[in-house]
């Protein structure tokens, strides 16, 4: 899974720019947080789609990570 994450990685990363692959397990929105305290992320891009019923009554990742963390966070609409 992490070689073909890394290939669509590299297909779609522009020249000049570096990207860092890390693959973690355990609830998205702490594994975000936490992966952007230990490399001292100055913003976090995150995704967000439309949300539904279920998202308002438990909180989606994303929200919580825009709630949370310690940097600047950009959420992209999908």
């Amino acid at each position: 899974v992490l070689e073909r994450l890394n290939d669509i990685v590299s297909e779609n990363t522009p020249e000049g720019m570096n990207v860092e692959t890390i693959v973690r397990h355990g609830p998205v929105y702490e594994q975000i947080l936490q992966v952007a305290d230990d490399i001292g992320a100055d913003q976090i891009v995150i995704g967000a789609h439309r949300p539904q019923i279920s998202d308002y009554l438990l909180g989606p990742n994303t929200a919580r990570v825009v709630r949370h963390a310690k940097c600047s966070v950009n959420v992209v609409r999908l």
